[in-house]
């Protein structure tokens, strides 16, 4: 079953909507701890794409825009198959890949990969050269890119991103009858199931998943704030904050 918790915020759809809403006022300590479901490893295969050191594909179908190749993400990103990308519910998944370095490494879903010669692998990712080459035994980078399709293992884990706990990007777009977000990140799940908002003390409303990591509202009416949200994990619960 989903869980839940709550985000306020307090938006004035002329100025914060179009600002960028990073969320550190915790309220309660997070509770987010996927070994609590287990970790369980399977096999992949894996490529990598991009330049070598670089961030694979600006933005990718998520969303996420340039900042996959910034804090907290740093380049430590993946394309991934439809399998696991979901239609775009498993954007900002975290998953580790144990490595030849003996250091496992930990990629974020920012982008999706299908077709080609790897749709019948049961699962597929297609790294960033950055997160690829740290595979890799130190000095041996360029050795791993060119070996082609690797078999990996992988583990869907929680997303640890230090000092750094959830952010908002408002979409441009949004005006006072239409809200769209993008969720940039998430620290523990990753993740979301859905995402709800609410007027001052009024109802629920489930907001679309429009594409990506992107959640929209059709309001109708002009929404008046201040605005809560609820993220909705399919794991554990998130965190809660005040803004």
């Amino acid at each position: 079953m989903a869980s839940r918790s709550s985000v306020s915020l307090s938006l004035s759809f002329f100025l914060d909507l179009l600002c960028y809403l990073e969320l550190c006022s915790c309220f309660y300590p997070k509770h987010l701890n996927l070994s609590a479901v287990g970790t369980h490893w399977s096999t992949a295969g894996a490529t990598w794409y991009g330049s070598p050191d670089g961030a694979g594909n600006d933005g990718g179908s998520c969303g996420y825009g340039n900042e996959v190749s910034q804090s907290p993400f740093a380049s430590f990103v993946t394309a991934i198959g439809p399998s696991l990308y979901k239609s775009g519910k498993e954007c900002g998944g975290c998953y580790q890949h144990p490595a030849c370095s003996g250091k496992a490494v930990r990629v974020v879903i920012t982008d999706f990969c299908g077709g080609g010669p790897f749709a019948p692998e049961s699962a597929h990712f297609d790294l960033s050269g950055t997160a690829f080459g740290a595979m890799a035994i130190p000095s041996q980078e360029a050795k791993l890119r060119n070996a082609g399709v690797l078999e990996v293992q992988y583990a869907r884990v929680a997303c640890d991103y230090p000092g750094r706990n959830i952010a908002f990007h408002v979409d441009q777009g949004s005006n006072p009858n239409y809200l769209a977000m993008v969720v940039e990140f998430e620290d523990g799940d990753g993740d979301l199931a859905g995402v709800d908002v609410k007027e001052g003390s009024g109802e629920w409303r489930a907001m679309q998943q429009s594409w990506g990591a992107t959640w929209k509202l059709d309001a109708g009416l002009e929404l008046h704030p201040p605005l809560s949200l609820r993220l909705i994990s399919q794991y554990v619960s998130l965190y809660g904050y005040k803004y």
